[in-house]
């Protein structure tokens, strides 16, 4: 019989695996042992605003030390804790319940710390007038906070920093372009590669101001529980305090549930960088076959074929390709569902934001690759020399247009330049003298005729290099 695995400790997926080192900080934000602890940081937090704001009548005032005692809880929120929290779980059945009585268990034990304390005589204040959702949502708003701004934007505007820095080195450096994958008009690498650096900061500039709402205000979203039991307490603002006191936008108007708007809009601007980076990827992929690119093997540390020796695979390209489409799958997946509740509330939710994690990490391993990726390429400028070189028939754009403009000026005999390029270029091979030839035929004016027969398919870039300027948004 073959060894039973699910007896192991043994990932289910890549990102617990293989791909852990390029995630792990993740874990640090959406792993279920950091929704646990921001479940710990939302009801001690709420706990101390009630008393400091006078919300509860009869309610004590915390001390320094008990609520530095507090807020210690979730800092020191570790491996026993976790395995405690779990065993607590297994009796009630219910995740945030199981939260609620870890707390309760650490204000009784405040006496071992503190001298004299109130803390034992507080279990009451702990998750007063909260649903669950009250909770949930605040603690996945600080958990997806911290995975976007300290974990997925540095990584993001790592790769934007090496893709900016790769279009400065060759903002010059002349490229045939080749849009339906046909030759055509040159223009620079460094260019292109400020086109896609413009576009990944305009999508980083909206992540980055991500507006991240919360709520809390009961089981139905009316405050009813907290009028009919403290009705001299002014409730939305109280609420509305706490909320922006975690550093997040209030939402005065929800059901049961915070409706995740916010989230949707995150995951969709999030698939959006995602998807310039898959076209980027497929851009640089075949860059790399044309022999624009070569790989450095020392920086790719890896093998290129189990069979051929010779080759060197582009894989982190193909990786970051794959997992980028992974990630705006998931990312897709929630934005719709997380939008739609039954009524004032089902439980859809709380399956589908378990899977934030795996969303952000494919993403962020995706990143990972790509930085490696570009790190490890030389750009062969006599390839790109050659392939220019070998495509004089791109200069029939500028040919017709400087016969028209000629033409406007006044000069005469220079009638269909279009026609008369097609005829010459189109379907086949022309260099370099059979250009020039044409262009010496033409009766253009003096000035004209000098530019264009000095004028090489490297030479044809306009103002690409000047453009680089607008990389940044």
């Amino acid at each position: 019989m073959p060894v039973d695995f699910s007896r192991l400790n043994i990932p289910l997926t890549p990102l617990d695996g293989r791909y852990r080192p390029a995630v792990a900080r993740l874990a640090n934000h959406l792993s279920e042992a950091a929704l646990n602890r921001n479940r710990l940081v939302v009801e001690i937090e709420w706990l101390i605003h009630l008393t400091e704001v006078g919300a509860l009548p009869g309610a004590p005032q915390l001390s320094e030390a008990e609520i530095e005692y507090l807020r210690a809880i979730p800092e020191g929120f570790g491996e026993q804790e976790i395995a405690e929290l779990a065993e607590i779980e297994q009796e009630t059945r219910h995740d945030v319940k199981a939260v609620e009585y870890f707390l309760k268990r650490r204000l009784d034990a405040a006496p071992g710390y503190i001298d004299v304390t109130v803390l034992p005589q507080v279990h009451e204040i702990v998750h007063i007038f909260c649903t669950s959702e009250d909770i949930n949502n605040l603690a996945y708003a600080l958990c997806v906070r911290g995975a976007l701004h300290e974990v997925w934007l540095p990584a993001a505007g790592d790769l934007i920093l090496a893709i900016e820095e790769m279009a400065r080195a060759n903002g010059s450096v002349a490229m045939l372009s080749r849009t339906h994958g046909q030759p055509a008009s040159p223009t620079t690498l460094g260019k292109e590669l400020a086109v896609v650096a413009r576009r990944l900061n305009r999508q980083f500039g909206r992540l980055n101001q991500t507006e991240i709402l919360g709520k809390l205000n009961g089981a139905t979203g009316t405050y009813g529980a907290h009028v009919v039991s403290v009705p001299s307490t002014d409730w939305e603002e109280a609420s509305r305090t706490f909320v922006e006191g975690l550093g997040l936008t209030w939402n005065p108007l929800t059901t049961q549930i915070e409706p995740h708007d916010w989230m949707a809009d995150l995951f969709a601007d999030m698939a959006h960088f995602n998807r310039i980076l898959i076209g980027f990827a497929v851009d640089v992929w075949t860059y790399i076959s044309l022999g624009y690119f070569a790989q450095n093997l020392a920086a790719q540390g890896s093998t290129g074929s189990s069979t051929m020796p010779h080759k060197v695979n582009p894989i982190r390209f193909e990786n970051a390709e794959a997992n980028l489409e992974i990630s705006c799958a998931l990312l897709d997946a929630l934005g719709s569902s997380l939008v739609v509740s039954r009524m004032q509330r089902d439980l859809t939710d709380s399956s589908s934001q378990r899977n934030i994690g795996p969303a952000f990490g494919h993403s962020l391993l995706a990143l990972d690759n790509l930085v490696r990726g570009l790190a490890g390429l030389d750009v062969d400028a006599g390839a790109l020399a050659r392939d220019l070189d070998g495509n004089w028939e791109v200069l029939g754009e500028a040919i017709q247009s400087a016969m028209r403009a000629a033409s406007v000026a006044g000069a005469e005999g220079l009638e269909n330049p279009y026609e008369r390029l097609k005829e010459l270029t189109r379907g086949q091979r022309v260099g370099g003298p059979e250009l020039r030839e044409f262009v010496l035929s033409l009766g253009l004016p003096e000035e004209v005729e000098a530019r264009l027969a000095e004028m090489t398919p490297g030479d044809y870039v306009g103002l690409a290099p000047a453009l680089l300027r607008h990389m940044d948004v």
